[in-house]
């Protein structure tokens, strides 16, 4: 190396190519669930259908002596989960699942469960993916229609409530989606996503308390491993934006030993060591993160780092 960078050189490339980075995603997830009758007791044997919604993708499975049951999965996106016994009938849950976290869900299978109408469910299930088709069509204010009509079907739908707040925040209304969020997590507490969503909508409204607040609680709520990886990465951002670099970088870290595959999580180790002067270790992260994500949006910026640092 002929150039010599010090420690303030590597400070004043930190400060023109730092970035807010999303969460990378992992390679696999699971949709893990429990069975339970009218009295929160659990049911054996019951037949599990996990279907893509808006796909062709079908998956089976039942639940174990504990009601419970677990799915693999390897796409994220919008699934529809049917609990059926021939003896009692049907009841479903949607989720959305994003690659590299778990999702979790009580699925109540009596009689008089209302997903039990055959008509109704599938006219939640028509509504919602029309939402889904809407939202990805850029088309926010049908996609709100269509979830808040899903609701009137299904009060306890919280991904409708979810859909709602990424439509409004498509519209920029940070306000409405953060009570559609808010909303979210009164139907389910530990929903990650929309904890996470709120997360970064305080963090980029300098709310630094409320975010990392939210941002604990969607870490405690992943489940641990890969799972968990994301909520520690926004956990870093956000300490990265309060200007504590050294307790970022130890999130950064945490997020690598929960998921060695999080692509961010080295371009932003990388930085927090460029701003140590420690520029082998940083050139080691830069290359991986080009190496896990070749045409990821910092790219560019980690391979003129790596060309530059190796001169």
């Amino acid at each position: 190396m002929t150039h010599i960078f010090t420690t303030r050189t590597a400070a004043i490339l930190l400060t023109l190519l730092i970035g807010l980075a999303p969460a990378a995603l992992a390679q696999s997830t699971m949709i893990k669930g429990k069975v339970v009758d009218s009295k929160n007791q659990p049911v054996p044997g019951v037949t599990i259908l996990i279907e893509a919604m808006g796909g062709s993708r079908k998956l089976s499975t039942k639940t174990d002596k504990r009601g419970e049951f677990i799915q693999l999965l390897t796409e994220s996106g919008q699934y529809r989960v049917t609990a059926s016994d021939p003896k009692v009938g049907s009841a479903s849950n949607e989720t959305k699942v994003s690659l590299g976290r778990t999702s979790e869900m009580t699925i109540v299978l009596a009689p008089t469960t209302a997903a039990n109408d055959t008509v109704k469910a599938t006219e939640l299930k028509k509504v919602f993916e029309e939402g889904v088709t809407a939202s990805r069509a850029n088309n926010p204010d049908t996609a709100i229609e269509k979830f808040n009509a899903a609701l009137a079907l299904s009060a306890q739908c919280f991904d409708c409530q979810f859909n709602i707040g990424v439509a409004y925040m498509a519209k920029k209304d940070e306000k409405l989606a953060e009570e559609a969020w808010k909303k979210a997590l009164e139907l389910k507490p530990d929903y990650a996503e929309a904890l996470n969503a709120l997360s970064t909508l305080y963090n980029n409204q300098k709310r630094f308390d409320e975010a990392a607040a939210m941002s604990a609680k969607a870490a405690s709520s992943g489940g641990g491993g890969a799972g968990n990886a994301d909520a520690t990465f926004n956990q870093g951002i956000i300490l990265w934006n309060q200007g504590k670099i050294a307790d970022a970088k130890v999130k950064f870290e945490e997020t690598l030993k929960a998921n060695p595959s999080h692509a961010d999580a080295h371009y932003q180790l990388g930085m927090a060591l460029l701003n140590e002067g420690k520029l082998t270790e940083a050139v080691a992260e830069f290359e991986s993160y080009v190496k896990l994500a070749p045409d990821g949006q910092y790219a560019t910026q980690a391979k003129g780092m790596i060309a530059q640092l190796k001169k």
